[in-house]
């Protein structure tokens, strides 16, 4: 489950993303990831209440909030108590199912690399820490997808009001 940016705002995450994370690994589109894994059992669920926390709503506020050390990459930290308030109740209704993973503490990110030496993810932290300033951002929405292996397939989309 992942909650979906603006247009000129995931347009920013993605460029970013796309110079920093290391091509072979780069599967996705910008997003934050709000929950990692539930079974394919609860997909019809999902849907309905993702459904629900989106249809008729708001956009919940949020703003780039900083540079994240990653240790063997780097993110930009995302501030919104709404995501937060929307991801508490989404697991909270799944919480038997809940790999630890998504148990632990959530703190909203779009990662823009992962996976490489620490001097590297040290490299681009300075470089973004240089030229990336707080502001708000627009949460357009929220999707589910399915994880077949490498690139997600779309499960469904929600948009906000």
């Amino acid at each position: 489950m992942t909650a979906l940016f603006g247009h000129e705002d995931f347009a920013f995450f993605n460029d970013l993303r796309g110079r920093y994370y290391p091509l072979d690994h780069n599967h996705v589109q910008a997003h934050v990831t709000m929950l990692s894994h539930l079974p394919p059992s609860v997909a019809d669920e999902l849907k309905r209440r993702l459904n629900a926390e989106t249809r008729g709503v708001p956009a919940p506020a949020a703003r780039l909030a900083g540079v994240m050390d990653l240790n063997d990459g780097v993110a930009l930290r995302i501030e919104s108590h709404g995501l937060e308030t929307i991801r508490d109740r989404i697991a909270q209704a799944f919480a038997p199912l809940l790999i630890p993973h998504d148990r632990a503490g959530w703190v909203p990110h779009v990662t823009l690399q992962n996976n490489v030496p620490r001097q590297v993810a040290l490299a681009a932290k300075a470089e973004l820490r240089a030229s990336i300033v707080p502001r708000a951002v627009k949460i357009a929405g929220l999707a589910s997808w399915w994880y077949r292996g490498g690139p997600w397939e779309a499960h469904s989309r929600h948009m906000f009001a």
